[in-house]
């Protein structure tokens, strides 16, 4: 009997994106129930068995629709009939907060997948982001202006982390659970165009892919591979700086190329607790113009809130309860 060619792609990428993981090693596989993680994990079961790897899949039940704990009870008994090795379970409260929803339900379930990994003693974890994934952020990070690091899309891997289907198309994922007969849920976030993401899956990319023909995906997808490369040898450089810029001397951040400075005050921004999510490109030039363009600015706020400061021959980021002078 012939492999069906979607059951080989996914097979084929996971085999590719663990080639390095050693027989005896626990792999942990998030599983929402989902096309693409169902057919990660099964993938993953099957070439455990030659890999000698033990599986163990992982659901995470964020509590934002009835029915979810049900719905979370039901992926863990098909892991276990799909062949997981061991199953875990378990249930995050969501605030929005700063975040919005839904990076308040990735920080929270990174956070619990982070845990299970440290409890089975993995050093792995099995993302199932797609090509689409991958494309749609990629769109979403031209549409905001966010930069190059925004465009580079979603990495490959990082931390513990792996995302070993970015290469697959989601056309893929969904035929690999119909031809292993595997009932994959549909999460009606997943069609609910109140979020900016399902949007672009299901209004934008249609229409690009009508307009400038198909591939249109797949070809953002690379230009995500390319920049990356770009954006980690700007990462090699700015490690590299004089230790009187990364210390945010004024001085020698004036010396530095603008991307390499920008970088800099980037990475310092953060350090100093300003969000991720919330850190734009706009508020950095903000920040590099107290050095590039001083003119006298008593300081510019930060989300956090954060306040950078020029004081002295040094940029300063401030945490509240901040001065009411620059002294």
């Amino acid at each position: 009997m012939t492999l069906h060619p979607s059951v080989a792609a996914v097979r084929s990428a996971v085999r590719t994106g663990l080639a390095d993981v050693p027989a005896g090693d626990r792999v942990v596989v998030a599983c929402s129930g989902g096309p693409d993680s169902l057919a990660l994990l099964a993938a993953t079961v099957f070439e455990s068995r030659r890999a000698g790897w033990h599986v163990v899949g992982a659901v995470v039940d964020h509590g934002l629709q009835d029915g979810s704990a049900a719905q979370a009870s039901a992926v863990v008994r098909q892991m276990a009939a799909m062949g997981a090795d061991e199953t875990f379970s378990a249930r995050v409260s969501v605030e929005g907060g700063r975040l919005g929803p839904e990076a308040a339900a990735r920080e929270a379930r990174y956070a619990v997948l982070g845990q299970v990994a440290e409890h089975v003693g993995s050093r792995v974890v099995l993302l199932g982001h797609t090509r689409d994934d991958q494309a749609e952020t990629v769109l979403l990070g031209l549409a905001r202006g966010s930069g190059g690091r925004s465009i580079a899309g979603m990495r490959r891997a990082f931390d513990v982390y792996r995302r070993p289907l970015l290469d697959v198309s989601r056309a893929d994922t969904v035929a690999a659970c119909e031809a292993e007969g595997l009932e994959a849920w549909l999460d009606p976030h997943n069609a609910d165009p109140a979020f900016t993401r399902v949007r672009v899956r299901s209004r934008v990319l249609p229409v690009l892919e009508d307009e400038l023909g198909p591939g249109v995906a797949a070809a953002l997808a690379r230009t995500a591979d390319l920049l990356r490369e770009d954006m980690e040898l700007l990462d090699d450089l700015a490690d590299a700086v004089p230790e009187a810029a990364r210390a945010l001397e004024v001085d020698a951040l004036a010396e530095l190329p603008g991307a390499l400075r920008r970088r800099v005050l980037h990475r310092a921004a953060l350090a100093a607790g300003v969000p991720a999510s919330d850190l734009t490109s706009e508020h950095v030039r903000a920040v590099e113009a107290l050095v590039t363009g001083w003119r006298g600015q008593r300081w510019i706020d930060l989300p956090g809130p954060r306040r950078a400061v020029r004081r002295d021959g040094r940029l300063h980021l401030l945490a509240p309860p901040f001065p009411d002078t620059l002294g």
